[in-house]
């Protein structure tokens, strides 16, 4: 006879987002909203890894080795178990990081099939605020992404620091960002409860950053 215990059906699977870092500073303004993005999905009950270039063996990502057992297959699952993706990179010359461009073709054609992603960008001036849209957008869309939605770009005034160092994103980046977290879970996590209402424009993340 089964205990009541082991007659108990399994928990669902947790909602998993991958974090994709395209600068190689972690004081990167776009790696620091990716953070703020990443700990917004957390509090909803998402788990999240955050991958980025220290992740990969330089000779992997120049080489574009795919064979088994190098960190392209370890990228690949995670892409696979995830439900969605947030891709965040600094522009340099009105285009994405040629870093991102690297890590993005360890996978395998229609790698984000059915996948929604969420876009993030930064750059000293919202001269190039449709950058990722022209650039990094196609590049989603060839690898099969299902849903690219709006992305998220921060300018030099969008973020501040304060005397200890910590990066604080200003009040109109902080409710986009919050916004566009909503509307990933709404693909990632189907049936939810409401994001708690935060006050994103005083949210520390640890760390001093660049472009």
């Amino acid at each position: 006879m089964r205990s009541m215990r082991s007659a108990q059906p399994s928990p669902p699977p947790r909602p998993f987002v991958l974090a994709l870092a395209g600068s190689a500073s972690s004081r990167s303004r776009s790696t620091v909203m990716l953070r703020c993005a990443a700990n917004l999905l957390r509090e909803r009950g998402v788990a999240v890894q955050e991958v980025g270039l220290h992740d990969f063996p330089p000779s992997d990502l120049i080489e574009a080795v795919h064979d088994e057992g190098s960190a392209a297959r370890w990228l690949r699952d995670l892409v696979a178990r995830a439900g969605g993706l947030v891709v965040a990179s600094p522009v340099y010359q009105a285009s994405f990081s040629a870093a991102l461009k690297a890590m993005l073709d360890l996978l395998p054609e229609r790698a984000l099939q059915g996948k929604a992603v969420l876009p993030l960008g930064s750059a000293g001036s919202t001269a190039h605020l449709l950058a990722l849209e022209y650039s990094l957008n196609p590049v989603l869309s060839a690898l099969g992404a299902r849903h690219i939605l709006a992305g998220v770009y921060a300018a030099g005034e969008d973020v501040t620091w304060n005397a200890e160092g910590d990066a604080v994103l200003g009040d109109r980046l902080g409710t986009r960002l919050n916004a566009c977290v909503e509307r990933l879970l709404e693909f990632v996590v189907p049936v939810r409860a409401p994001l708690r209402a935060a006050d994103i424009g005083h949210l520390l993340v640890s760390a001093r950053f660049g472009v």
